[in-house]
């Protein structure tokens, strides 16, 4: 192939005309030592509290530690395949994860890609991990119920949207159950739920997201899984990217509840961590910023005002105690920063009463605010009549000869705590609990027998519904229902058939 001088220079000026100098500058550092997922990394001057590093091999790294000569980072994959002396370059990201819609229905781990089989997901939008928290002025007070579908809770401790509600207890005592049932509950109710499962072996997660999909409610939920079986830093940050994406749909004036289970394994990762970084051990060895591990995450859940479209996130954080033993570090942090807790006790479990809740140390800040009108009015009583039907029982134990009126408030007690029973994975509607507390806390219930309550419930129920629908209606629209739900009772009662 013969080519002219002109030719030639053509082909030359041409190539410098489109030549460019490019010069690409990388911040980047060398690893001094690997190992425990923690990587040392000299240089990086310029690295960011949680920047995402990358290092050989397409694995990532969260900046944590910010040393003078050193960056200390934990790794948030495989760390076999790095040995010292690799080169690290800086991102310029903070951690982030997909948000938007197309969460919704998933499983997702840690950095939000999917772990469920069901192929990528196709996010446009993205959200740091870390964000600052709604400022006071772009709040509102919590003031419209969150309804859980459990009696107990509805009627004593109630939730509101914005609301967080720890749920505390020891192990084996159903606090995940009151969290999905209540994820089960938002169906129908235009309610976002994020499940985040944290240090969870994975047949426990398998089985929650089993019985979202049964119950219906994946298609409203995005369950964001960090197990057992994955490294600390992936279970520290999971339930900062459950509430990044929470963020998402809060902005988006839409209302979210999310569920940490549980942050006592959550803390532990977190010391975890620390302590590989070398950073100085405090109390029951936790570093010293454990309480603010916790506080900036919880915080993050609000109601936001109208201007800023009046979305919410409501924050079930789960506890796990040791022994019942309510005062240990975790617990009481935690308690500290919730707005009330709901406390379970494996002895009212063990006999029986489930949900095992124990209505006199458990406690909602926000109160009656967070209940419908009709709830409020009928509910009233149904702490004060419980605990002093406890004290009676306590005492009843050591008399044989009871007056009257003692007699009658032990049968109302025990009559009330039969219609606060409620099984596994079987939410009620908001009216349908008002008949109940109605009907206990005035005292229609005297005559039938304990062991009768259950079965009494659900046909009264249907009887209602059937033949009074406008009860259910009155309830919700907060009119007078008081006469005629007592006479349909009543009108039931005649029919109903008492059995030994």
């Amino acid at each position: 192939m013969n080519l002219k001088p002109e030719e030639i220079s053509a082909i030359i000026k041409e190539q410098i005309k489109n030549y460019e100098n490019k010069v690409e500058l990388t911040d980047t550092g060398s690893v001094l030592k690997v190992g425990d997922g923690i990587a040392s990394v000299y240089g990086l001057e310029k690295a960011m509290a949680g920047e995402l590093l990358e290092f050989p091999g397409k694995v990532y790294g969260m900046a944590l530690n910010l040393e003078e000569e050193m960056v200390g980072a934990v790794m948030l994959g495989d760390d076999s395949g790095i040995k010292e002396g690799d080169i690290v370059k800086r991102t310029g990201n903070i951690v982030q994860v997909p948000v938007g819609d197309e969460m919704i229905g998933r499983v997702v781990n840690s950095l939000g890609q999917p772990v469920d089989g069901k192929g990528p997901i196709n996010a446009t939008k993205f959200r740091p991990v870390e964000s600052e928290a709604t400022g006071i002025m772009a709040r509102k007070s919590v003031h419209e119920p969150l309804q859980t579908g459990i009696k107990a809770i509805d009627a004593m401790i109630p939730i509101g949207k914005g609301q967080r509600e720890l749920v505390i207890g020891d192990r084996q005592t159903g606090k995940t159950s009151i969290c999905v049932d209540t994820i089960l509950n938002q169906k129908g109710k235009d309610v976002i739920c994020i499940y985040v499962a944290i240090g969870q072996k994975r047949s426990t997660v398998s089985q929650v997201v089993s019985t979202l999909e049964k119950g219906g409610a994946m298609d409203y939920t995005i369950v964001v899984s960090a197990t057992a079986s994955e490294s600390a830093p992936l279970q520290f940050l999971a339930p900062y990217a459950g509430v990044a994406m929470g963020e998402e749909f809060m902005f988006n004036g839409k209302h979210v509840l999310i569920v940490y289970d549980d942050l006592t394994k959550h803390a532990v990762a977190y010391r975890e961590m620390s302590l590989l970084l070398k950073r100085p051990p405090g109390r029951e060895a936790y570093p010293g910023d454990v309480f603010y591990l916790h506080s900036r995450l919880l915080e993050r859940a609000a109601k936001l005002s109208d201007e800023l479209g009046a979305g919410s996130i409501t924050a079930l954080p789960i506890i796990e105690t040791q022994g019942g033993d309510v005062s240990a570090y975790i617990p009481t942090n935690v308690i500290s920063i919730t707005d009330g807790q709901i406390y379970l006790v494996p002895e009212l479990f063990y006999s029986g009463i489930r949900p095992a809740v124990d209505p006199g140390i458990s406690v909602s800040r926000v109160g009656g605010s967070a209940q419908i009108k009709s709830m409020k009015k009928v509910a009233g009583p149904l702490k004060l009549l419980y605990s002093q039907y406890k004290e009676l029982a306590a005492f009843s134990q050591f008399g044989s000869d009871l007056d009257e009126d003692t007699k009658k408030r032990l049968a109302q007690g025990e009559r009330i705590v039969e219609v606060l029973k409620q099984g596994e994975h079987q939410p009620m509607e908001v009216s349908n609990q008002v008949v109940m507390v109605f009907a206990v806390t005035n005292n229609l219930l005297a005559d039938i027998p304990v062991n009768n309550i259950k079965r009494f419930e659900a046909e009264l129920l249907e009887f209602i519904d059937a033949n009074y629908p406008q009860i259910g209606e009155k309830i919700l629209a907060n009119e007078d229902f008081a006469q005629e739900l007592t006479n349909a009772i009543n009108d039931f009662k005649k029919k109903f058939v008492i059995e030994a």
